[in-house]
This record gives structure tokens, C-alpha cells and sequence, in this order.
């Protein structure tokens, strides 16, 4: 038997753990001569006193003032929230503007147009009047209601709503139909509307009567375009209405040369409509329907009066 290896049975020898699993390295034992080589320190001062900070403390007083200032504005503003009743900071001009806009429908018809109206010292010469409301004509749209060109003069504004109602006198002479115009337009359009019919004198031209509201089995019944006699109209700058009324004679006859109310209130005419006191009848009228429309914001002025 061979005493040499078999090469095919030969094994590696079991690797040698390395050294540093050992045991930790020694200690040094050579004295550490680096700090021999350095300039010695300077003698440890006393610590100074720390420096005030004058940014914190900026920024204190800046926070407080602030805190101050935040506080009197969220008092201020609840202050005029108290003192309005929580309304909006709107002007209080276009509050009450916007107040009367839907008066139409929140009024009712008996406020709008009283069953009766009393005119103290309304006729001519000073003389009482007092007319009864015959009809009410339903709320409606302009279509027809006005002619052409008084239609043409009132379009800028729109039209939003129109109600009407027609009054006798006492003495069934007259019969007059007072209307009330809510318009579409903000402030500035009624100013200008306003402007354009004092500058132009449209209230004044016969061919922008407004038309009558004639109703069957009434005294008023034969108030049609011929028998307009007199008539004012009013536009409102405070508020998205015109106002207007148109008279005539309660018996239907035809009125040749009608006289807008102005010119037939004043002293000394002696025309038809002036005679019978229509340009009275129809001022009169107005004046009492157009109180129902006034904004609150006058009604509490002039309540503190």
C-alpha cells in the first residue's frame, strides 16, 4: 500500500480565524506626546452676561400691538354690526333702493290702491276731493299697456312689473287710472331716466300719454285712448318705480286737446281739463298711491322729525 496521499482524498485545511477575533489589541502604552507639541490654552474667562434680544423683544411689542389693534377692529366691526341690526355694510341709499323693488307682491293691493282716497285741499282752489277705486287691473307686463312711443321712452329701464287701479270722484265726473311702473334698473339708470325727462320735457309731450285701464260694469268703462284729458308722470330716483295717471271724463267724451296735469293745476287756464279740475284729479291721485312706494329708509326720517 502506498504511503503516498490519494490525491482525490486530499481536503483543504479548515481556513484560520483571523487575528483580530482574537482579542482586542493592547492598550497603548507609549505616552500620547501630541498635546506637548500645541500652544497652551488662555486661562478660561468668566462667561459675559447674555446680551439682551432686542429682535424678541421687537417682536413682542410688535405681536401686542397687533393683538391690540386686532381686537379693536373685531370690536369695531361687531359695534357696527349691533348699531345697524346686523344689516349689510351696503349703503343705506341702495338698501332702501332695493327695498322697493319687489313692493309689487309684499304690499298688498289695498295698500298699493286704497279702496278710497281723501285729497284734502287737493282740487282747484284748494277744494277737498275724495275718489273711490272702481277696479284693479291684474299684475301684468307692459305688452300694450303704454303707446309706442312712451313704450320707446321707458324701454332703458325695463320692465318688470306694472299694476293699475282706476278711481271716480265722489261725483262720478272724472275717472282716473294710476299705475305704478317696477322697473329693472339699478340706481344710475333711473337718475338718468329721470334726467332725460326733465331735460326733454317727455312728461310733457301729448304723445306720450300713458294709457287708461277701463274696466266693464264700472263707471269707467268708457275711459278709453280718446278720453284722456290729463296726465303726470313720475319717475323715481330712489327707487326702481314710475309713477303715472291719466284722467278723463267719467261720461266718455272725447277729449280734443289734452293738457298735461303742470300746465292744467296752474292758476288761471281756462282749457277743458283745467276747468274740470282733471289736471287736480290726476296730480292728487298720484301723490297718495306714490306715498306707498316711498323707501323706509324716508319713512323713518320722517318719523324722527
Amino acid at each position: 500500500m502506498s504511503t503516498e496521499a490519494d490525491p482525490s482524498r486530499a481536503s483543504f485545511p479548515p481556513p484560520l480565524a483571523p487575528r483580530y477575533y482574537d482579542a482586542p489589541p493592547p492598550p497603548r502604552t507609549a505616552p500620547d506626546t501630541w498635546h506637548r507639541h500645541r500652544s497652551p490654552l488662555p486661562p478660561a474667562e468668566p462667561p459675559l452676561p447674555p446680551r439682551p434680544d432686542r429682535r424678541g423683544r421687537l417682536r413682542t411689542v410688535a405681536a401686542a400691538v397687533c393683538l391690540v389693534l386686532g381686537i379693536g377692529l373685531t370690536g369695531g366691526a361687531a359695534a357696527g354690526s349691533w348699531l345697524t341690526d346686523g344689516t349689510s355694510s351696503r349703503p343705506a341709499a341702495e338698501q332702501a333702493f332695493d327695498s322697493t323693488r319687489d313692493l309689487w307682491r309684499q304690499v298688498p293691493v289695498d295698500e298699493l290702491f286704497p279702496p278710497s282716497l281723501r285729497g284734502d285741499g287737493a282740487g282747484p282752489g284748494g277744494a277737498d276731493r275724495r275718489w273711490v277705486r272702481v277696479a284693479v287691473a291684474p299684475d301684468s307686463g307692459c305688452a300694450r299697456a303704454f303707446d309706442e312711443l312712451l313704450t320707446k321712452a321707458l324701454s332703458p329701464v325695463g320692465c318688470r312689473r306694472l299694476v293699475r287701479a282706476t278711481y271716480v270722484d265722489e261725483t262720478t265726473t272724472s275717472v282716473t287710472t294710476v299705475g305704478l311702473l317696477f322697473t329693472r334698473a339699478d340706481a344710475a339708470g333711473m337718475h338718468e331716466l329721470r334726467d332725460r325727462f326733465a331735460g326733454e320735457n317727455l312728461s310733457q309731450r301729448t304723445d306720450l300719454m300713458p294709457r287708461p285701464f277701463a274696466a266693464r260694469g264700472t263707471d269707467a268703462a268708457e275711459f278709453g285712448d280718446a278720453q284722456r284729458a290729463s296726465w303726470t308722470i313720475r319717475v323715481r330716483s330712489d327707487a326702481p318705480v314710475v309713477v303715472y295717471a291719466v284722467t278723463g271724463f267719467a261720461d266718455g267724451r272725447t277729449v280734443s286737446d289734452p293738457q298735461p296735469a303742470a300746465d292744467a293745476t296752474a292758476e288761471g287756464e281756462t282749457t277743458a281739463p283745467a276747468q274740470a279740475g282733471l289736471g287736480h284729479d290726476a296730480q292728487g291721485i298720484a301723490d297718495r298711491v306714490e306715498q306707498a312706494i316711498r323707501p323706509p329708509a324716508a319713512d323713518r326720517k320722517e318719523n324722527a322729525l
